[in-house]
C-alpha cells in the first residue's frame, strides 16, 4: 500500500519499507555467513599457521604466487566469496597460489616476535611452497603489514624471489593515519603500549578490533549503506561478509605488538635502516627483484606517503608504482586486487610451455 503525496512529497511505499527493515533486522540478528574457500589443500603447518595451496584452474605460469596478508586481520578477505575472491580470480587467470594463514596466537605464543614471524614462519613457508611447486622462482605478494614483512624478508633472504608486489604497504611511519595526539604521545612515550602488552601478554582480538575501528573514525558509512541498499540482495550478501570479517579480528603476540609499535610506529626504524631481524640489519636497498607497489586512492588506513618511499629505498631496476581507485579493504573485498596485479605479473612470470 502506498501513501499518496498531497504536497509533492515523494510517495512512501509501506510494503517496500517494511521489506527493507525486515531485511536489516534479519541481517543484524541472524548468524554470520559461512565463507567457503576456493579449492585448496594444506601443504605445511607450524603452530597456529597454515600454508594453503590453491591450484590454478588451468595453469598458465610456472611462477607461483605466494600471498602474505596482515598479521592484524584474518586472511579470508582475500577469498571472501566465489565471485569476488582475489585468490579465486588469480587461479582463474592461470596462477598457482599459496597463502600463508598466520592463525591466531594463544597465550603460549606471547613471546613470538616479528623476527620469528619473518624467519621461522614466512621464510620457511616460502621454502615449502617452492619445494611443493617444484618452481625455480616465486612471486611474493604482500598486503598491508603483510607487505611490510614481505619487503623485510626479500631484503634478507637468498630465496629466489622473482617478483615482489607490495600493496597498501606501510613502510614509512613518519606520517600515519592516527590522531595527532596519539602520534605525539607515542613518540614522547606518554602513550606506552609496553605495559598493556605485558599485562595481557597476548593482545585480545576485541582490542585490535577497537583500534581498527578507531583508526577509521568509527565509520558509520557501511551501516548507512546497508539501510539505503537493503533491497539489493547481492549488496546485502557482500555487506554481511564484510561485516563478519571486520568483526572477526585475531589475537596478537605481546612481544610482536611491542616491537611493531616501538620500532615502526615510534622510532620508524625500517626507513632509517636501523631495524634488525634475526640479528641482521634490514637494508631495503638489498631488494633487486622486479617490484610493483600499489596504493589505493581512498585508503583510509595506509597513506600514500607511507608506501611511496619504498620506491627510492629499493635497488630494483624494474619497479612500478601504481594507483588503484579503491579503499584499503574494498581493493580486496571486491576481488579487484587480482585484476590490478595480473597485467604486471603476467609479463614477469615464466609461462607454461604447451608446445
Amino acid at each position: 500500500m502506498a501513501v499518496k503525496s498531497l504536497l509533492n512529497i515523494p510517495v512512501l511505499n509501506l510494503e517496500t519499507e517494511k521489506q527493507r527493515w525486515n531485511t536489516i533486522y534479519k541481517v543484524l540478528s541472524e548468524p554470520k555467513p559461512n565463507i567457503e574457500s576456493t579449492p585448496r589443500k594444506a601443504v605445511w603447518k607450524k603452530n597456529k599457521s597454515v600454508l594453503w595451496y590453491h591450484p590454478a584452474s588451468e595453469k598458465k605460469y610456472n611462477t607461483p604466487l605466494f600471498l602474505v596478508y596482515s598479521l592484524l586481520n584474518k586472511s579470508y578477505i582475500l577469498d571472501i566469496s566465489e565471485e569476488a575472491s582475489v585468490i579465486g580470480n588469480l587461479t582463474k587467470q592461470g596462477y598457482d597460489v599459496y597463502l600463508l594463514d598466520w592463525g591466531s596466537p594463544g597465550l603460549e605464543d606471547k613471546d613470538l616476535t616479528l623476527d620469528n614471524y619473518i624467519i621461522d614462519y614466512l621464510e620457511v613457508a616460502v621454502k615449502r611452497a617452492l619445494r611443493h611447486s617444484g618452481a625455480k622462482e616465486i612471486s611474493l605478494v604482500g598486503y598491508c603489514i603483510g607487505g611490510t614483512l614481505s619487503a623485510i624478508l626479500t631484503s634478507l633472504t637468498d630465496l629466489p624471489i622473482k617478483n615482489l608486489v607490495l600493496a597498501a604497504v606501510p613502510i614509512d611511519y613518519s606520517d600515519v593515519i592516527v590522531p595527532d595526539k596519539w602520534v605525539k604521545a607515542i613518540q614522547n612515550g606518554t602513550l606506552n603500549f609496553d605495559r598493556f602488552a605485558d599485562a595481557y601478554e597476548v593482545i585480545p582480538s576485541e582490542f585490535l578490533s577497537a583500534i581498527f575501528m578507531a583508526l577509521q573514525g568509527f565509520n558509520i558509512g557501511p551501516t548507512i549503506n546497508l539501510v539505503t541498499r537493503a533491497h539489493d540482495q547481492k549488496y546485502v550478501d557482500k555487506w554481511r561478509r564484510m561485516d563478519k570479517w571486520m568483526k572477526d579480528a585475531v589475537t596478537f603476540s605481546g612481544a610482536a605488538f611491542k616491537q611493531m609499535f616501538n620500532e615502526l610506529y615510534k622510532d620508524n626504524k625500517l626507513v632509517k635502516g636501523e631495524m634488525k631481524i634475526g640479528g641482521q640489519k634490514v637494508d631495503l636497498s638489498n631488494i633487486k627483484c622486479s617490484t610493483l607497489v600499489i596504493s589505493s586512492t581512498r585508503d583510509e588506513l595506509v597513506l600514500e606517503s607511507q608506501s611511496l618511499p619504498v620506491m627510492d629505498l629499493i635497488s630494483s631496476e624494474d619497479k612500478t608504482y601504481q594507483h588503484e581507485e579503491a579503499g584499503h579493504v574494498s581493493l580486496c573485498l571486491t576481488g579487484q586486487f587480482a585484476f590490478a596485479i595480473d597485467p604486471w605479473l603476467s609479463e614477469r612470470s615464466t609461462k607454461v610451455n604447451n608446445g
